[in-house]
């Protein structure tokens, strides 16, 4: 297979470039001169800061996708959505009852949800967002956060809801609920957490970031991954 690029034609803010199929659409806008100054973050698919929507020419449907992480296509209209205004409402975790209320208190919006899937089929990461948020209607916050986890707060299923509800706003507050009051302690990450603050890890810290990107790299791929 050949890994030459063949031109293909995308829109960006409106107007027509030319750019290699095999670029991600965030380096076609690298390619076509945009500086990105925003709308940018890890440029691996892992924080959010980067949403796009798009369309193809003469398709009606909108797509939702991560700038960093999408190849481009002949024919993509596309735009920026690097942030969503969602609202996060305010609460101490320390001080909040781990019970279905809370979600009626702080979020009352996500029973109007009318179950139409459009948070789901507009999730960049796939996740079933519409069954997360039933969860946390039914007060199920471990399962909220289990269904939820690999949320990225994007923003996307938010700006596509007829109900306006901040699907990872819910999420994270199920997570820390579920974190706080429903999951059992972990003793090892207690002892870990002990020994940060005695200052016994100062010298391995250091050596890690004495490490080149690829020995970090090697020792990420080779770590023990707790059951």
């Amino acid at each position: 297979m050949s890994n030459e690029a063949n031109m293909v034609t995308i829109y960006l803010f409106g107007k027509a470039y030319e750019v290699p199929d095999n670029l991600t659409i965030m380096k076609a806008m690298e390619y076509c001169g945009y500086m990105l100054t925003h709308g940018v973050g890890c440029r691996h698919g892992f924080c959010g800061a980067c949403s796009t929507v798009y369309r193809i020419r003469r398709e009606k449907e909108l797509h939702y996708c991560l700038a960093c992480e999408t190849k481009v296509k002949n024919d993509m209209f596309i735009a920026s959505l690097p942030y969503f205004p969602m609202d996060r409402r305010r609460y101490d975790i320390g001080f909040v009852e781990p019970d279905a209320r809370i979600m009626m208190d702080l979020y009352p919006e996500i029973y109007s949800c009318v179950s139409c899937n459009t948070c789901t089929n507009t999730c960049t990461q796939g996740l079933n967002v519409m069954k997360y948020i039933h969860d946390a209607q039914a007060g199920d916050f471990a399962a909220c956060a289990d269904e939820s986890f690999d949320c990225i707060m994007c923003g996307c299923c938010s700006s596509r809801c007829p109900a306006g509800i901040s699907h990872p706003q819910v999420a994270m507050l199920a997570r820390r609920l579920n974190g706080r009051y429903v999951e059992k302690d972990a003793d090892h990450l207690m002892d870990r957490v002990a020994e940060i603050q005695s200052g016994q890890t100062e010298e391995a810290i250091r050596a890690l970031m004495a490490q080149s990107e690829d020995e970090l790299r090697e020792l990420y791929n080779a770590r023990e991954i707790e059951k």
